[in-house]
């Protein structure tokens, strides 16, 4: 009996399991995947037609734009390039007047796995005047997805980190996924959900160490992370940062020193986003900052969802 149809049996049931595993890994990381297109939710964050058009009235021909800033009535965006020790950051700084104006959005407008575009893309065709990357939602098969009001993941994930929770009223908390429900967060008025985390400030304290680390990720990386200054006049004031990194000429932060940064300004709430390659900062139709993909390749790298500034 040759040697091959001897272990025939035992060859073909490795074929079937090596089949089956790259299917797994193709569908986990490659296949696109198309669950829903993007509703739109009725909440108190969503403005009825008549009242965008308004707001698309009032910015139109009203706005101050320069290379780094923005102002209208309703929004206003000023961003400044910093560095820290051997690293670039960008700062924006954003007050806006109502919370209807800090959206989410996915890519091709459309919920699922390995659905992505770039930062830029889904944000021009959002009409975005500022945006960042969001959590990537889509590299995870369980966590809570909240977008603009609507519940497209109620299946909770087992994490020691906390997500973060948008309310209605522009106003941020977080919490454990395990300590609540996705119908729950809706109906308290929560209208987007992040989770990526950890949280990098609570209660305005520092709520990392310095040995703190997302999953195997190098210490000093490309980072995003969104921030909230709760003001005493019940203004809406954010701080969005976005860091370059693994290149010579930044090599990026730490969730410590990201956290640092983001109490300097003052925030009493600070969240990390998805960072590495995905980091991306979108102004006005440029991209501010310098997304590194794969060593000193300088380009974006396609995401889920984006966090943004539009009517």
């Amino acid at each position: 009996m040759s040697f091959f149809k001897k272990h025939a049996y035992t060859i073909l049931f490795s074929s079937i399991l090596v089949g089956a595993n790259t299917y797994s890994l193709l569908k986990t990381f490659v296949i696109p995947s198309a669950v829903s297109q993007v509703v739109v939710a009725q909440t108190n964050a969503t403005t009825s037609s008549s009242d965008t058009t308004t707001s698309n009235d009032a910015s139109s021909g009203q706005a101050t734009v320069t290379d780094s800033s923005y102002q209208d009535d309703n929004i206003s965006i000023t961003i400044t390039t910093e560095s820290n020790g051997d690293t670039t950051y960008y700062v924006a700084d954003i007050e806006l007047s109502s919370a209807e104006y800090l959206k989410t959005a996915l890519a091709k407008n459309t919920f699922g796995t390995n659905i992505t575009e770039t930062t830029s893309a889904i944000a021009s065709s959002n009409n975005a005047i500022f945006a960042v990357n969001g959590d990537y939602y889509g590299a995870n098969e369980t966590g809570y997805v909240i977008k603009n009001g609507v519940i497209y993941r109620d299946t909770s994930r087992s994490s020691e980190y906390e997500d973060l929770a948008v309310y209605a009223d522009g106003s941020f908390q977080t919490f454990n996924e395990e300590d609540t429900t996705a119908q729950a967060l809706l109906d308290s008025g929560v209208v987007n959900t992040f989770a990526f985390g950890p949280t990098l400030v609570s209660n305005g304290e520092i709520a990392v160490s310095s040995s703190d680390e997302v999953g195997r990720a190098m210490s000093d990386n490309p980072r995003t992370a969104i921030g909230i200054i709760e003001e005493e006049d019940g203004s809406l004031h954010y701080i969005i940062i976005v860091s370059d990194g693994r290149t010579d000429a930044s090599t990026g932060l730490t969730l410590y020193e990201m956290a640092e940064i983001m109490q300097s300004y003052g925030v009493t709430t600070a969240y990390n986003l998805d960072g590495g390659g995905s980091s991306t900062m979108y102004f006005n139709g440029q991209i501010i900052n310098n997304p590194t993909t794969n060593g000193n390749t300088i380009k974006e790298r396609a995401v889920s969802d984006i966090v943004y500034i539009g009517y």
